[in-house]
């Protein structure tokens, strides 16, 4: 999926739709990063309806955002899911270069997500990013700058596999993990980092073990670097 070039800009309002018919399986990324430049009057707003049939799967894996100096940047996702499909979903969310060198240079990141699987809401998640002297310290980024988070709806997740992929996914001290199983079968896994590409190789790593363990196959490779 292509992103506009040159990046988004002031007021810029981005609507993404995706459906997926019965037994369809899609793996979906962008091109490149979406990049947010200066937002001084209206924020950037993208908002993505996800519409899944039963048996169908996506893999819905967007490049990470960036967002510059002064950027301001909404995202709302809503999915809806009938019983028996599945969603891989990603999300990273990191600063962009300023002129003074500095982190944080942003002015908010903000992104929300519902979750309805036959018409019942089993997900709603709320992130909003405001940099101020507190962002790097405890409850917060907690001293790194970039943020992943992960969501994995499928039949057949519990408890026995979270601890098995924790033991895979062996935290180390270049990033921190967190892992937590939904009320239906699945997970989010959250990720704190200070490289884009230590947030990615994470989720390769639970993509590998997601589809080898339930489909017995490979992930597929995006072919991106």
């Amino acid at each position: 999926m292509m992103n506009p070039g040159g990046g988004y800009v002031d007021g810029d309002i981005y609507k993404i739709e995706i459906e997926l018919e019965p037994e369809a399986a899609v793996l979906l990324t962008t091109q490149s990063s979406t990049k947010i430049y200066k937002t001084m009057k209206q924020p950037v707003v993208q908002e993505t309806n996800i519409f899944l049939k039963k048996g169908s799967l996506l893999e819905y894996l967007p490049d990470p955002v960036i967002a510059y100096q002064h950027a301001r940047f909404k995202q709302r996702t809503t999915i809806r899911m009938e019983q028996g499909a599945s969603l891989v979903c990603t999300d990273i969310l990191t600063p962009g270069w300023a002129p003074d060198g500095t982190k944080f240079r942003y002015d908010l990141l903000q992104s929300r997500m519902d979750v309805y699987i036959d018409d019942k809401l089993v997900l709603f998640d709320h992130l909003k990013l405001v940099p101020d002297q507190d962002i790097q310290g405890l409850g917060s980024m907690e001293g790194y700058t970039h943020f992943g988070s992960m969501l994995v709806v499928k039949d057949g997740i519990d408890s026995e596999f979270l601890d098995r992929l924790y033991g895979i996914l062996q935290p180390s001290t270049e990033v921190k993990i967190g892992l937590s199983i939904l009320s239906v079968c699945g997970f989010v896994l959250r990720v704190l980092a200070n490289r884009t590409q230590d947030v990615e190789e994470l989720f390769g790593r639970c993509r590998e073990v997601l589809w080898g363990e339930s489909l017995g196959k490979t992930a597929m490779f995006l072919r991106k670097y």
